[in-house]
């Protein structure tokens, strides 16, 4: 996870009303549990979690990298843990396993990029102030060409916005902004909230459809929302990526973050200045602006077929007329690998990101096949692969649904959960789109917690997890995040916990199984996703999309 913490808001802030179609929860004082599932929620067990994270996060997983040993044997490991528990296998009547067929591209050490600006040549180190490689899935891609600063790059009518003005950039390599135009107004771009317009993958789709030859991200920690050291570490290795299709548009043969740094270095040596252009890009009657700057690039690249799964398996609903229908409870396993090795160690664990979820995940599962009766509805549990590459895993599967998306009633997401104490606050990101709110708020009655609004909007994190694959094919889907007021804390405790785990640990070898993590913050994740999974399997209605959400129109009646 990469959205940074602010100060805590009161639930009210949420802004919830009761949902007219689908699932609607009164307002009211606290509920007692259920009887279905009160005795079972007091049965879940920390050191399971904690001896599946431990075993996880261990260096014998060699980080769970897509493509890599270590990644296979957590699908295998889960596939087990899945039939133990008691659940069935949904890839397959045989299997839990399904297959993700991959490209796996790393560019190689060999490789060179030169920026000319007006003469100055500039040879930005690979890795300190520049990562780059090309979606041809090619072993060698040659790029020259010109540099064009298109601002953000971004198309959007119902904004009324247009950063290409007919522009013709083909062939030219398109130097671009993270993140939207920036905006206190919810009707432009969400406000202070990061649509999907600001996103990287957007970035580099939205230089795909104008023809470019490539794309150039400028990184900033503010804009990015994590800092350097997470760009590096993300993409200076072997990244998994879709087949090219043969009848799909032309691939960038250039796709690459720049520094800063270093961006500002050869805009001042092109006579150009970094805030008059960011200033100019945050207009709507900005232009395109050619730039007497030549990118010249040599790509080598490894390139191979590699695999990851998706691990599912299913408690089959015991109501004859809504088994067919699915409530998905999912967490990815991977992580990064083996990397670039930090003070000796290259393994990169993944113990929070996302262990954590995954332990979650068995555990949530494990309860539900306790419960007296399975629910109404098909639990659809699911290990994800391959979401540090780009969420590809979840990507797959919502092209090859083993429950057809029009019967798949929500998505519940776990990942990057609290190891250092319990919140009395959660974020559920994603749920405000839908009635899933009203579920949360009853939620927040009956288990005691409170209910804050994303606290770090302009990060997007709705968009960086799994949730984001199921909303855009029209699911329903939310992602359970701790908040930032713990409980036994200081104030400030959660805020601090989080800045200190995202500059210290967050997709680096120091983020290790740790004997002094709490599991109680864990524990109550697991009690909101059991009582969540059960209310949507077993109530009638099922969560609907709010009149006008950009996602609303992919969902099927």
């Amino acid at each position: 996870m990469t959205d940074r913490p602010a100060r805590r808001r009161p639930r009210s802030a949420l802004g919830l009303a009761a949902g007219l179609c689908g699932i609607a929860f009164a307002a009211g004082p606290a509920s007692p549990l259920p009887v279905e599932i009160g005795p079972t929620l007091e049965r879940i067990d920390q050191d399971r979690m904690r001896a599946d994270l431990k075993f996880l996060s261990d260096d014998l997983f060699e980080g769970r990298g897509t493509g890599q040993r270590g990644g296979e044997l957590a699908a295998r490991y889960l596939e087990t843990r899945f039939r133990l528990i008691g659940l069935k296998p949904a890839a397959t009547p045989a299997s839990c396993l399904q297959e993700v067929p991959l490209v796996g591209v790393e560019t190689l050490p060999d490789s060179r990029i030169e920026i000319e600006a007006a003469g100055k040549r500039f040879a930005p180190e690979r890795l300190v102030d520049v990562v780059a490689s090309s979606e041809t899935q090619e072993e060698t891609t040659t790029v020259e060409a010109p540099v064009v600063f298109v601002g953000y790059g971004i198309t959007a009518p119902q904004y009324q916005w247009d950063d290409f003005k007919g522009t013709d950039v083909r062939g030219k390599v398109l130097l671009m902004l993270v993140n939207d135009p920036p905006s206190d107004d919810p009707a432009l771009f969400g406000g202070p909230a990061l649509t999907y317009y600001g996103r990287w993958t957007y970035k580099y789709e939205s230089a795909a459809r104008a023809g470019a030859r490539g794309a150039i991200l400028i990184h900033t920690d503010a804009s990015a929302g994590y800092g350097w050291n997470v760009v590096k570490n993300s993409w200076g290795r072997e990244r998994p990526s879709v087949p090219l299709a043969k009848d799909g548009p032309p691939p960038l043969g250039l796709v690459s973050w720049v520094s800063e740094r270093m961006a500002r270095q050869v805009l001042a040596a092109a006579g150009e200045d970094f805030e008059t252009l960011r200033a100019a890009a945050a207009r709507r009657d900005f232009r395109p602006r050619p730039l007497t700057m030549k990118i010249r690039a040599t790509l080598h690249q490894r390139v191979r077929p590699i695999r990851t799964w998706n691990v599912l398996a299913a408690l089959p609903g015991s109501d004859p007329r809504l088994r067919d229908e699915a409530v998905v409870v999912m967490a990815h396993y991977d992580h990064l690998g083996i990397g670039p090795a930090e003070n000796g160690d290259a393994i990169y664990n993944g113990a929070a990101d996302n262990a954590s979820g995954v332990a979650a995940l068995l555990e949530t599962a494990r309860l539900f096949t306790l419960l007296p009766r399975a629910p109404r509805r098909t639990l659809l549990f699911m290990a994800v692969g391959a979401e540090e590459g780009g969420l590809r895993g979840s990507e797959y599967y919502v092209r090859h649904p083993v429950v057809p998306l029009e019967r798949t009633v929500a998505a519940l997401n776990m990942d990057g959960l609290p190891v250092d104490g319990a919140p009395r606050d959660y974020t559920f990101l994603g749920s405000d789109r839908t009635t899933l709110r009203d579920l949360v708020r009853d939620a927040s009655r009956v288990l005691d917690f409170d209910v804050i609004p994303d606290p770090h909007p302009d990060q997007g994190s709705f968009f960086r997890s799994d949730q984001f694959n199921f909303a855009k094919a029209g699911v329903p889907s939310m992602s359970i995040d701790p908040g930032v007021d713990y409980k036994g804390k200081p104030a400030g405790f959660g805020e601090q916990a989080w800045k200190e785990y995202e500059e210290k640990r967050y997709h680096r070898p120091t983020d290790a199984y740790d004997e002094a993590f709490d599991f109680s913050g864990m524990r109550d994740v697991v009690r909101i996703a059991l009582y969540a999974g059960w209310r949507l399997a077993e109530t009638e209605g099922r969560p609907a999309w709010n009149p006008g959400d950009e996602f609303a129109p992919t969902r099927r009646p």
